[in-house]
């Protein structure tokens, strides 16, 4: 059974960084997109950002220039590097992978205090 599981969500103040890391368990085959959600209460689930197998990326205009996604094939493990943050990036974020079919993380929490 394939698993998504996802870390590195916490609480931080406005300007600083978080890592997110979510790695697939069991045999999920050869992924080809990879990405990351979020969603603020009250608020629709929308795409932060996303990586296909060859490395092109696309970002949400709100996160240009203070998010990076990055994936590890060998690992099966895609990461969210967050600099910058704002408050209004508080969310639950998950990740996102299309191998023979779609797989959501379990969402892991970010909180940015002003």
């Amino acid at each position: 059974q394939v698993q998504l599981v996802e870390s590195g969500g916490g609480l931080v103040q406005a300007g600083g960084s978080l890592r997110l890391s979510c790695a697939a368990s069991g045999s999920i085959g050869s992924i080809n997109l990879m990405a990351w959600y979020r969603q603020a209460p009250g608020k629709q689930r929308e795409a932060v950002a996303i990586i296909t197998t060859s490395g092109i990326t696309n970002y949400a205009d709100s996160v240009k220039g203070r998010f990076t996604i990055s994936r590890d094939n060998a690992k099966n493990t895609v990461y969210l590097q967050m600099n910058s943050l704002k408050p209004e990036d508080t969310a639950a974020y998950y990740c996102y992978m299309v191998a023979l079919r779609p797989y959501w993380g379990q969402g892991t929490q970010v909180t940015v205090s002003s």
